[in-house]
């Protein structure tokens, strides 16, 4: 069956239009394309133009930068403004893919390596992370909850799980640094682990361990017996 054509769309629903109204993470493949190409052709609609792009792009997934200008061309109503249009946003979310995306968590060895955690390790500020798992123990997103001063930092279950909610995610591993370079567990620490370990519990998504770093070293909690 055929896409319809944009007409045929009530005008809320529209690619666009529902991106503005709900982020770009609300819309297909398909529907990214057609926003990133605009329209069509005179007898072939945004979204017949933007399902075969897709399939260009399925084709090679796994090997998304051997697409070439030629491979879009060649698809009926691409031009080559069109085929360096999608050019670039491959390349655009290349560079800006987080490094960690993909790496698999099995320890807290594996944490430690990740990009956005080894930079916290000698901040003077304390930086509070939350890393998002798949059911695989790969990784989603590693993000910055908070910046606070010294150790008065401060992080709500709210705020620590709204990411993993988003992300789907299946577990998650916090990260937070001690600027003093202490290692010790402060009670604060001990006491917002229980509770994010309570809501991840309630809310289905695990909280594997909640790590402390600095450049003398880290403390895994739930080795310590705290999770």
């Amino acid at each position: 069956m055929a896409p319809r054509r944009i007409s045929e769309i009530p005008e809320r629903d529209r690619p666009r239009e529902t991106l503005i109204r709900k982020g770009a993470a609300a819309l297909s493949t398909r529907d990214l394309i057609a926003v990133i190409i605009g329209r069509g052709t005179r007898g072939r609609g945004v979204l017949a133009v933007s399902s075969a792009i897709e399939d260009v792009f399925e084709k090679k997934k796994e090997r998304t930068e051997q697409v070439t200008i030629e491979d879009l061309v060649a698809v009926p109503g691409v031009g080559r403004a069109k085929a360096c249009q999608l050019m670039a946003a491959v390349e655009l979310a290349r560079r800006f893919r987080d490094p960690d995306e993909g790496l698999r968590v099995a320890s807290p060895e594996d944490v430690l390596r990740l990009h956005e955690v080894d930079g916290i390790r000698g901040r003077h500020q304390e930086h509070f992370l939350a890393i998002t798992l798949n059911g695989a123990g790969e990784v989603i997103r590693a993000r910055t909850l908070t910046v606070g001063l010294l150790n008065a930092s401060q992080i709500h279950p709210r705020e620590a799980f709204a990411d993993a909610i988003t992300d789907r995610a299946a577990a998650v591993v916090f990260v937070h640094n001690h600027p003093s370079g202490s290692l010790e567990p402060s009670g604060p620490d001990l006491a917002i682990t229980r509770q994010l370990v309570d809501a991840g519990d309630l809310l289905g998504i695990r909280v594997l361990d909640h790590l402390i770093v600095s450049r003398k070293g880290h403390r895994s909690l739930r080795a310590a017996g705290a999770i």
